[in-house]
């Protein structure tokens, strides 16, 4: 985004990721407090640096009056993601998944993410947390965890197992100990899953965390 400042850049992405989610542009309050900024005139001139520079265009007549144009909205594109969401995930006792090979064929939902967020796209998937035996490693109840598909870890990294003998999976921090597998928990309160190495499976590995909205 050639001339402008970081903030301006800010902007932009927000007023297309608003866009994307409502239908129709933020208001200018809106834009002031997503960017931090609490006087609607200083984002008002923002607005304006960005108009002259023929990033959007503006009606004054009306609140909602910011368009993106075309080449701008295009390198908007290109900034982000589109991140599926495949199906659940226990960080607690390991949940059956539907079918034999792991999760839904069709995602539950598609996000789109920032490439700030998701820099390596290739095979990206999401899967959403349900239980808290990951709370030390910041990923609770309600998360979202990003995983890129591997089928194997190094120790202490955090993996998506599949059990097959189970049908069941987890989400836990893998460690091969000789013929065995521990998946551990990251809460004291939890025990770990102790298992051989040739019963578990690693479908993916944690490469990042949305934290479910409403958290602190």
């Amino acid at each position: 985004m050639k001339g402008l400042t970081d903030r301006q850049q800010h902007i932009l992405r927000y007023i297309g990721e608003y866009n994307r989610d409502y239908g129709y542009p933020p208001t200018v309050r809106e834009i002031g407090k997503e960017v931090g900024i609490s006087s609607t005139s200083m984002v008002d001139y923002n607005l304006r640096i960005m108009e002259q520079k023929g990033y959007i265009r503006r009606d004054q007549r009306t609140s909602r009056g910011i368009e993106i144009v075309e080449q701008s909205a295009r390198h908007l594109r290109e900034l982000f993601v589109q991140v599926p969401v495949m199906g659940r995930i226990a960080a607690g006792e390991p949940i059956p998944v539907p079918g034999h090979e792991g999760w839904a064929d069709t995602p539950e939902e598609v996000l789109d993410l920032t490439r700030q967020v998701v820099p390596d796209e290739e095979g990206i998937y999401a899967l959403r947390v349900k239980g808290t035996s990951m709370i030390d490693a910041l990923i609770d109840d309600g998360d979202i965890v990003l995983l890129r598909p591997q089928r194997t870890a190094e120790n202490g990294e955090l993996v998506a197992a599949w059990l097959p003998e189970r049908n069941e999976t987890t989400l836990k921090q893998f460690y091969l100990e000789g013929a065995q597998v521990r998946l551990q928990p990251r809460n004291p309160q939890m025990s770990p899953i102790i298992i051989p190495a040739d019963k578990v499976e690693i479908h993916g590995k944690v490469v990042g965390v949305i934290r479910r909205v409403g958290r602190a």
